[in-house]
């Protein structure tokens, strides 16, 4: 099983937080943030990241398409 993670571009505010915490996940790309890979494994750590985003920008997207992250 794995998830699809993306950020939005129209959202991201460039804080970096999520890079900050997960470098292995997330890159600053310009003035925003991209994932490293956007289909990864499943992590909790990574739905506590999009949960943590200033902007709400990232999205995490289980098997079934359903939206897991960030939660409400």
């Amino acid at each position: 099983m794995t998830w699809q993670v993306s950020v939005s571009g129209e959202r991201c505010i460039g804080s970096g937080l999520c890079a900050g915490t997960r470098p292995d996940a997330f890159v600053l790309d310009g003035v925003t943030a991209e994932p490293v890979n956007a289909q990864v494994e499943p992590d909790e750590e990574l739905l506590d990241v999009a949960d943590s985003c200033p902007a709400l920008a990232i999205e995490v997207v289980d098997e079934a398409g359903q939206e897991i992250g960030p939660r409400p």
